[in-house]
């Protein structure tokens, strides 16, 4: 009976920690600030066919409208109540894009804001995404509701009100984040009011969250709540399915909360992993490609098991968050698509996948006074759709990086690798690597000043095979280059320091 008893808990664990991702694809995106209407025909164009398992959205619940600045991107981390109408669209609109895209294999991940509604100068009046009254000052939110009864104002020991010392996990986790109303998570009323809101959306189709703030909430608080939560529609997936969970918690070492405080729950974000390869492939501190024979858990990252992966995210691309200037994104195109392209071929981790929006940067003493511009949008504050260009970029200020050829290849490398050993490491001692994944795939990278000749084991079957990085494979010819496997698996790479793309890649259905 014991044993029964311990498979259960076991088995919703684990549950939690399976992206549930479909017919063999391993990578999410995270369309952020996509309108509902743009991912839905983004999952079935797009996605779908080219091999990523799901879909990070930006917050659906009701968030606050911002005059000042304009229409922030964060107003959508300041809930105003759990109503699905956001500046992303409507809840028939979200219900509709989650439909399509999980008719088409791809998952939908919600971004939950469950540690806190707005910020406390927040105002009052029906400045809201559904035009629903509120008054921040006097902590009344009538949709939900929620009053001064439900927020953790009491538990605050600081003079602000604020966290003032992160070292203090009473007031991590009982202060205001930079001001947020901070929700009293151990109340039983706000458990059965925020799970309430994450069951409405798994009823509907969702495959699990992305949770905000995790370092914020004590665990057993959040326990309290992801138990009420109820399977998977069964319409798209396993019955007994549990939602994937993935927590975002903040943790580069050295502070009073870690990580691993929140494994239980489900998965974590690894903010270590874009903070140390940025470090690697800028080259600063000495650090060097070789470095890598064992990157991940022997890095001193979480356990492969428990990690989410990403280069960068929609804080940290900012200067927010966690690495600093060490970050790599779009704007650093060349180290970028390395840094992605390494990711995507590594076992570690399920890998998530930036999409992401231009804003104009302009700097004052190294900090970007432009870091809160929202997505592209209208005169009326409203978000522009996504066009897609010809050469299937996309326009009007939507960077698309998903889109990118180096990189939306890569994610079908990783697909097809799915389950290989890591294998076949070569180094020249420098800024020159190369690994396969068992007989399935092989990338080499260089990032040395001088160019690369060399002759490796890839591992892979004789043949012709196509570069995925230069090119496609396109029915019987390789639009980039060909690579020669011969017999034992050898295969001759030559790599200019000077090349656009500084790195190749092949993999077993890249063959002509």
């Amino acid at each position: 009976m014991k044993l029964v008893f311990f498979a259960a808990l076991l088995g919703l664990s684990l549950g939690q920690h399976d992206p549930l991702t479909k017919h063999n694809r391993t990578s999410i995106v995270h369309l952020f600030e996509w309108r509902w209407a743009d991912i839905a025909a983004e999952c079935e164009r797009y996605l779908a066919p080219n091999g990523y398992g799901g879909v990070q959205i930006s917050p659906p619940n009701e968030h606050i409208i911002l005059s000042e600045p304009w229409r922030p991107w964060w107003q959508r981390y300041q809930p105003i109540g759990y109503s699905l109408c956001s500046r992303s669209g409507s809840q028939a609109e979200l219900q509709d894009m989650i439909t399509r895209c999980n008719n088409v294999g791809v998952n939908i991940y919600v971004d939950a804001i469950i540690n806190h509604m707005c910020g406390a100068g927040g105002g009052e009046g029906t400045h809201s995404s559904c035009g629903s009254y509120f008054n921040a000052g006097k902590k009344e939110f009538p949709t939900v509701p929620y009053s001064s009864w439900d927020f953790n104002d009491g538990k605050c020991k600081t003079g602000s009100g604020n966290i003032e010392n992160y070292d203090d996990i009473y007031q991590v986790r009982d202060c205001r984040l930079v001001s947020l109303l901070d929700l009293a998570l151990e109340k039983d009323y706000v458990r059965s009011k925020t799970a309430n809101y994450m069951n409405t959306l798994i009823d509907m189709g969702v495959a699990g969250f992305r949770v905000d703030a995790c370092k914020h909430m004590w665990p057993g608080d959040m326990k309290a709540v992801f138990d009420r939560l109820h399977n998977l529609n069964t319409k798209w997936f396993a019955n007994g399915s549990k939602p994937f969970i993935f927590q975002e918690v903040i943790d580069l070492g050295g502070e009073a909360i870690q990580s691993s405080e929140y494994f239980f729950l489900g998965r974590v974000t690894e903010f270590k992993y874009g903070a140390k390869l940025g470090t690697v492939l800028r080259r600063w501190h000495g650090e060097k490609l070789s470095y890598l024979r064992n990157w991940g858990e022997g890095w001193g990252f979480m356990p492969n098991d428990k990690a989410v992966v990403f280069v960068d995210n929609h804080d940290n691309q900012r200067g927010h968050g966690a690495g600093g200037a060490a970050i790599l994104t779009f704007w650093d195109a060349r180290l970028y698509k390395m840094a992605m392209g390494l990711m995507l071929a590594h076992p570690y981790g399920v890998t998530r996948v930036m999409s992401s929006f231009r804003w104009d940067r302009h700097f004052v003493d190294g900090k970007d006074q432009n870091d809160w511009m929202g997505p592209p949008s209208f005169p009326d504050g409203s978000t522009k759709p996504v066009p897609i260009n010809p050469d299937t970029t996309c326009g009007d200020g939507w960077v698309c990086e998903h889109r990118w050829r180096q990189i939306r290849n890569m994610v079908i490398f990783r697909n097809v690798v799915n389950g290989q050993p890591f294998s076949n490491w070569w180094d020249n001692q420098s800024n020159q690597i190369a690994f396969g994944r068992g007989n399935r795939g092989f990338v080499v990278i260089n990032n040395d000043d001088w160019n690369m000749d060399v002759t490796l084991n890839t591992g892979l079957s004789p043949g012709t095979y196509c570069d995925v990085i230069s090119g496609d494979k396109d029915g019987s010819r390789c639009t980039g280059r060909q690579i020669q496997v011969g017999g034992g698996g050898r295969a001759h790479f030559h790599i200019s320091n000077m090349a656009e793309d500084p790195f190749m890649a092949i993999h077993a259905e890249s063959k002509l």
